[in-house]
């Protein structure tokens, strides 16, 4: 008899009893269709989040302080994803870059010294609006794209080249329809207005910028408009023309590119801190988001391996049941020479059968109702609305043939107490079987 004769006659006697092994499958069925269905969002979300950094880029882009300057920013920024509290120090003070520590920091190997910003190039403006609207709206961050291979994904229109001698921006996404454009498109090279309220005269001085692109919304995204070093120079002059000069001249954080083909981020984060200084990728910002969702993926899939616990026993039982009602038919094929080894592995045969049809269905069906809700949440007032790029599941024929093989596995382990015990009956004993 082939492998393909036993798995046909396995799958037939598994139907001999149609009301029992629906039951099996049903419970094998609602444990791998909770475990899909989990690795499925889990693959939706990590997903988007690997897309949004992949389209912002900024592998090779790193945001760098002093030694010691986590202390006085009380960890927000070098300590995302850490996990470590920093201990409050009423006598810290704010770790500054100097001139030394600039060329310093240029002589480091690795580093592209032609990349280096200062982080003093962004700003905020107190309001926005535009010709098509008398309305004016709170003002959000301003600042020019960061060093590196960064990029922004775009609804319409480009990113404005920070060297342009021209006040030009990009808006985040909203803005237009607020301003009185109907569409996006509409806004593209059309003036915006950004206004400054000076804290100290109260007056306020308005700034023209043309607009040229509008950012897409992501969970990563650009924080605030992005524009041309002139526009944002202008404006944050205005802002600090009261600032005493120390103020207006101190630096506590730089941004560069490092070489990414010569040094790992461990590695070049061990070279800036030999140097006095600390450093933070990318990766160091998304990680936590990852870490999270990791997390609560396994926490929804320790109830799916309970159903498939609860449905091993019903494999078990169903098997069992099956050895004793075909105990004679056992005792004849072993009487006509069906060796030990054939009847286990039909009975394990059909213990895997009951974990492939069981895994199947739960896999079509998670399908079939995660594509369904995927449309729904993209529909106009859907909670993914403004994410078309998310589909909250995302599956992929890795995670269902993982899924499958293990329901599978589970399946066989489950099989293997009956199908021993059927492939071990005494010939005599089982023909003489009532």
């Amino acid at each position: 008899m082939s492998i393909i004769d036993t798995i046909r006659t396995a799958n037939h006697n598994l139907f001999r009893n149609k009301l029992r092994t629906f039951l099996t499958i049903l419970a094998i069925f609602i444990g791998s269709f909770t475990i899909i269905l989990n690795s499925a969002i889990n693959s939706g979300v990590n997903n988007f989040i690997d897309d949004q950094i992949d389209m912002i880029g900024g592998k090779d882009y790193i945001v760098i302080t002093k030694a010691g300057a986590m202390n006085s920013m009380g960890g927000a920024m070098m300590n995302m994803g850490a996990g470590t509290p920093i201990e409050y120090d009423e006598n810290a003070q704010a770790v500054s870059f100097t001139k030394n520590d600039l060329a310093k920091f240029e002589s480091i190997d690795g580093i592209d010294a032609s990349s280096i910003d200062r982080q003093d190039s962004g700003t905020s403006y107190t309001y926005i609006t535009s010709e098509k609207t008398s309305k004016k709206y709170q003002g959000n961050g301003l600042g020019i794209m960061p060093a590196g291979d960064f990029t922004i994904p775009m609804i319409v229109g480009d990113i404005p080249d920070p060297e342009t001698k021209e006040n030009l921006i990009a808006l985040e996404s909203g803005y237009p329809k607020a301003l009185g454009y109907d569409k996006d498109e509409d806004i593209i090279g059309e003036t915006v207005t950004l206004g400054i309220k000076d804290e100290v005269t109260g007056k306020v001085k308005e700034f023209k910028a043309k607009v040229i692109g509008v950012q897409a919304p992501g969970v990563v995204a650009f924080n605030g408009a992005a524009g041309t070093k002139q526009l944002v120079k202008e404006v944050k002059d205005e802002v600090e023309k009261y600032y005493p000069e120390a103020k207006r001249n101190t630096y506590y954080a730089i941004t560069a590119r490092f070489d990414n083909s010569k040094y790992t981020e461990s590695e070049i984060k061990q070279i800036l801190e030999d140097n006095g200084f600390e450093g933070m990728t990318v990766s160091d910002m998304s990680g936590m988001i990852h870490v999270f969702f990791d997390a609560m993926s396994v926490i929804l899939n320790i109830f799916g391996g309970i159903a498939l616990i609860a449905a091993s026993i019903g494999i078990i039982n169903t098997l069992f049941m099956s050895v004793e009602e075909r105990t004679r038919e056992i005792g004849l094929n072993k009487a006509l020479g069906m060796s030990n080894g054939r009847i286990f592995a039909e009975f394990s045969i059909e213990a895997i059968s009951l974990g492939f049809w069981g895994s199947a269905v739960g896999i079509i069906l998670s399908m079939i109702i995660g594509n369904i809700v995927n449309n729904l949440t993209h529909q106009p007032g859907g909670i993914l609305e403004a994410l078309p790029t998310f589909n909250l599941f995302n599956f992929t024929i890795g995670n269902i043939l993982t899924v499958m093989f293990i329901v599978m596995f589970i399946a066989f382990l489950a099989g293997t107490a009956p199908a021993w015990k059927a492939a071990h009956k005494n010939p005599i004993d089982a023909l003489r079987y009532e």
